[in-house]
Protein backbone atom coordinates (compact mmCIF):
# COMPACT_ATOMS: atom_id res chain seq x y z
CA UNK A 1 0.00 0.00 0.00
CA UNK A 2 2.79 2.59 0.37
CA UNK A 3 3.41 3.13 -3.38
CA UNK A 4 -0.39 3.58 -3.53
CA UNK A 5 -0.54 6.06 -0.49
CA UNK A 6 2.04 8.27 -1.78
CA UNK A 7 0.86 8.45 -5.47
CA UNK A 8 -2.65 9.34 -3.55
CA UNK A 9 -1.27 12.23 -1.31
CA UNK A 10 -0.22 13.44 -5.01
CA UNK A 11 -3.29 12.92 -7.28
CA UNK A 12 -4.99 14.45 -4.14
CA UNK A 13 -2.79 17.83 -3.82
CA UNK A 14 -2.98 17.72 -7.73
CA UNK A 15 -6.21 17.38 -8.16
CA UNK A 16 -8.88 18.13 -5.15
CA UNK A 17 -10.75 21.39 -5.74
CA UNK A 18 -10.74 23.71 -2.62
CA UNK A 19 -14.68 23.01 -2.22
CA UNK A 20 -13.84 19.48 -1.94
CA UNK A 21 -11.92 19.84 1.00
CA UNK A 22 -14.05 20.05 3.43
CA UNK A 23 -16.44 17.01 2.04
CA UNK A 24 -12.64 15.01 2.20
CA UNK A 25 -12.92 15.25 6.31
CA UNK A 26 -16.57 14.70 6.03
CA UNK A 27 -16.15 11.15 4.23
CA UNK A 28 -13.63 9.85 6.59
CA UNK A 29 -15.94 10.91 9.54
CA UNK A 30 -18.74 9.25 7.14
CA UNK A 31 -16.82 6.15 6.80
CA UNK A 32 -15.62 6.04 9.97
CA UNK A 33 -18.92 5.89 11.70
CA UNK A 34 -20.51 3.21 9.23
CA UNK A 35 -17.73 1.03 9.29
CA UNK A 36 -18.13 0.47 12.80
CA UNK A 37 -21.89 -0.66 12.57
CA UNK A 38 -21.43 -4.34 12.27
CA UNK A 39 -24.81 -6.61 11.18
CA UNK A 40 -25.45 -10.09 11.42
CA UNK A 41 -24.45 -11.69 8.26
CA UNK A 42 -25.92 -15.60 7.05
CA UNK A 43 -23.56 -18.39 8.25
CA UNK A 44 -22.88 -16.71 11.67
CA UNK A 45 -20.65 -13.60 10.76
CA UNK A 46 -20.87 -9.86 10.51
CA UNK A 47 -20.30 -7.32 7.80
CA UNK A 48 -20.79 -3.45 7.44
CA UNK A 49 -20.97 -0.90 4.89
CA UNK A 50 -17.82 0.85 3.72
CA UNK A 51 -19.00 4.19 2.18
CA UNK A 52 -16.01 3.60 -0.32
CA UNK A 53 -18.38 3.63 -2.95
CA UNK A 54 -20.10 7.48 -2.86
CA UNK A 55 -16.59 8.89 -1.86
CA UNK A 56 -15.39 7.09 -4.81
CA UNK A 57 -17.95 8.40 -7.33
CA UNK A 58 -18.31 12.12 -5.46
CA UNK A 59 -14.44 12.40 -5.22
CA UNK A 60 -12.65 9.69 -7.10
CA UNK A 61 -11.29 6.98 -6.38
CA UNK A 62 -7.90 8.51 -5.09
CA UNK A 63 -9.19 10.56 -2.69
CA UNK A 64 -10.83 7.68 -1.56
CA UNK A 65 -8.09 5.64 -0.74
CA UNK A 66 -6.87 8.70 1.49
CA UNK A 67 -10.11 9.30 3.10
CA UNK A 68 -10.98 5.73 3.65
CA UNK A 69 -7.16 4.96 5.07
CA UNK A 70 -7.38 7.82 7.72
CA UNK A 71 -10.74 6.00 8.97
CA UNK A 72 -9.18 2.55 8.89
CA UNK A 73 -5.63 3.81 10.59
CA UNK A 74 -8.43 5.32 13.98
CA UNK A 75 -9.97 2.47 13.90
CA UNK A 76 -7.12 0.35 14.33
CA UNK A 77 -4.97 2.31 16.88
CA UNK A 78 -8.05 3.55 18.65
CA UNK A 79 -10.57 1.07 18.85
CA UNK A 80 -7.95 -2.43 18.23
CA UNK A 81 -10.99 -2.54 14.79
CA UNK A 82 -9.38 -4.74 12.23
CA UNK A 83 -5.63 -4.79 14.15
CA UNK A 84 -2.76 -2.78 13.04
CA UNK A 85 -0.89 -5.94 11.28
CA UNK A 86 -3.58 -5.56 9.35
CA UNK A 87 -4.16 -2.14 7.97
CA UNK A 88 -2.28 -2.80 4.90
CA UNK A 89 -4.59 -5.62 3.91
CA UNK A 90 -7.61 -3.76 5.07
CA UNK A 91 -6.96 -0.59 2.71
CA UNK A 92 -5.95 -2.79 -0.41
CA UNK A 93 -9.47 -4.33 -0.31
CA UNK A 94 -11.57 -0.84 1.28
CA UNK A 95 -9.91 2.01 0.86
CA UNK A 96 -7.93 0.73 -3.07
CA UNK A 97 -10.34 -2.23 -4.70
CA UNK A 98 -13.62 -1.24 -3.56
CA UNK A 99 -13.39 2.66 -4.83
CA UNK A 100 -11.99 1.85 -8.02
CA UNK A 101 -14.29 -0.26 -8.38
CA UNK A 102 -17.40 1.27 -7.31
CA UNK A 103 -16.04 4.53 -9.63
CA UNK A 104 -15.44 2.67 -13.14
CA UNK A 105 -19.01 0.88 -12.78
CA UNK A 106 -20.73 3.76 -12.07
CA UNK A 107 -18.44 5.58 -15.46
CA UNK A 108 -19.19 2.64 -17.60
CA UNK A 109 -22.65 2.54 -16.90
CA UNK A 110 -23.42 6.25 -16.01
CA UNK A 111 -21.67 7.43 -18.99
CA UNK A 112 -23.41 9.80 -21.57
CA UNK A 113 -26.37 10.39 -19.22
CA UNK A 114 -27.40 13.52 -17.64
CA UNK A 115 -26.17 14.06 -14.11
CA UNK A 116 -29.59 14.23 -12.50
CA UNK A 117 -30.78 11.83 -14.67
CA UNK A 118 -32.09 8.67 -12.84
CA UNK A 119 -29.62 6.48 -15.11
CA UNK A 120 -26.97 7.70 -12.87
CA UNK A 121 -28.69 7.31 -9.48
CA UNK A 122 -29.04 3.07 -11.00
CA UNK A 123 -25.28 3.45 -11.64
CA UNK A 124 -24.53 4.55 -8.41
CA UNK A 125 -26.18 2.35 -6.48
CA UNK A 126 -25.07 -0.56 -8.74
CA UNK A 127 -21.60 0.32 -8.61
CA UNK A 128 -21.91 0.34 -4.82
CA UNK A 129 -23.77 -3.16 -4.78
CA UNK A 130 -20.67 -4.55 -6.87
CA UNK A 131 -17.92 -2.49 -5.58
CA UNK A 132 -18.42 -4.25 -1.94
CA UNK A 133 -18.86 -7.59 -3.40
CA UNK A 134 -15.43 -6.99 -5.46
CA UNK A 135 -13.56 -6.24 -2.45
CA UNK A 136 -15.05 -9.42 -0.72
CA UNK A 137 -13.77 -11.12 -3.24
CA UNK A 138 -10.24 -10.01 -2.58
CA UNK A 139 -10.72 -10.14 1.16
CA UNK A 140 -11.10 -13.93 0.98
CA UNK A 141 -8.39 -14.54 -1.47
CA UNK A 142 -6.31 -13.36 0.90
CA UNK A 143 -7.51 -15.41 3.23
CA UNK A 144 -7.84 -18.51 1.67
CA UNK A 145 -4.37 -18.33 0.41
CA UNK A 146 -2.79 -18.38 4.31
CA UNK A 147 -2.58 -22.16 4.19
CA UNK A 148 -0.66 -22.07 1.39
CA UNK A 149 1.63 -19.18 2.51
CA UNK A 150 1.90 -20.76 5.71
CA UNK A 151 1.56 -24.24 5.89
CA UNK A 152 0.76 -26.42 9.17
CA UNK A 153 3.42 -27.27 11.38
CA UNK A 154 2.84 -30.66 12.98
CA UNK A 155 -0.81 -30.78 11.52
CA UNK A 156 -1.50 -27.40 13.31
CA UNK A 157 -2.16 -24.45 10.81
CA UNK A 158 -0.33 -20.97 12.14
CA UNK A 159 -3.00 -18.66 11.12
CA UNK A 160 -5.97 -19.36 8.73
CA UNK A 161 -7.43 -23.30 8.58
CA UNK A 162 -9.95 -22.76 5.12
CA UNK A 163 -8.62 -22.98 2.13
CA UNK A 164 -10.24 -20.62 -1.21
CA UNK A 165 -12.75 -23.24 -1.33
CA UNK A 166 -14.03 -22.34 1.55
CA UNK A 167 -13.44 -18.51 1.90
CA UNK A 168 -14.25 -17.33 -1.48
CA UNK A 169 -18.13 -18.94 -1.52
CA UNK A 170 -18.81 -18.07 2.47
CA UNK A 171 -17.52 -14.46 1.92
CA UNK A 172 -19.91 -14.12 -1.41
CA UNK A 173 -22.64 -15.75 -0.20
CA UNK A 174 -22.75 -13.75 2.89
CA UNK A 175 -22.20 -10.58 1.03
CA UNK A 176 -24.67 -10.72 -1.77
CA UNK A 177 -26.88 -9.74 0.95
CA UNK A 178 -24.34 -7.01 2.60
CA UNK A 179 -23.71 -5.60 -0.28
CA UNK A 180 -27.72 -4.27 -0.33
CA UNK A 181 -26.64 -1.87 2.51
CA UNK A 182 -23.72 -0.82 0.15
CA UNK A 183 -25.55 -0.11 -2.50
CA UNK A 184 -28.72 1.82 -0.37
CA UNK A 185 -26.26 4.01 1.09
CA UNK A 186 -24.71 5.27 -2.17
CA UNK A 187 -27.82 5.68 -3.82
CA UNK A 188 -28.91 7.59 -0.96
CA UNK A 189 -26.78 10.20 -0.81
CA UNK A 190 -25.86 10.34 -4.50
CA UNK A 191 -29.88 10.74 -5.17
CA UNK A 192 -29.56 13.70 -2.39
CA UNK A 193 -26.73 15.42 -4.25
CA UNK A 194 -28.44 15.31 -7.66
CA UNK A 195 -31.60 17.74 -6.18
CA UNK A 196 -29.09 19.62 -3.72
CA UNK A 197 -25.93 20.19 -5.40
CA UNK A 198 -25.39 18.31 -8.46
CA UNK A 199 -22.14 20.45 -9.63
CA UNK A 200 -19.80 18.00 -6.71
CA UNK A 201 -21.12 15.03 -9.25
CA UNK A 202 -19.83 16.44 -12.65
CA UNK A 203 -16.08 15.69 -11.31
CA UNK A 204 -13.03 17.56 -12.53
CA UNK A 205 -13.47 19.93 -15.75
CA UNK A 206 -10.53 20.23 -17.64
CA UNK A 207 -9.56 24.06 -18.18
CA UNK A 208 -9.75 25.49 -21.79
CA UNK A 209 -6.60 26.37 -23.24
CA UNK A 210 -6.20 30.15 -23.41
CA UNK A 211 -5.22 31.96 -26.89
CA UNK A 212 -2.61 34.51 -26.58
CA UNK A 213 -3.54 37.75 -27.86
CA UNK A 214 -2.71 39.00 -31.36
CA UNK A 215 1.08 39.76 -32.00
CA UNK A 216 2.24 38.26 -29.14
CA UNK A 217 4.20 34.88 -28.90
Amino acid sequence: MIPIWLYASYRLNKELRSRQVPLLALSAAFTFVLMMINIPAPGGGTGHAVGAAIIGIVLGPWAAVVSITVALVIQALLFGDGGITAIGANCFNMAFVMPFSAYIIYRLISAGSKITSGRRLAAAAIAGYLALIIAAMTTAIMFGIQPILHPAIEGQLQYMPYGLNVTIPVMLFEHLFLSLLEALVTGLIFAYLQKTDPKLLEGRKKKKSQKAPAGVK
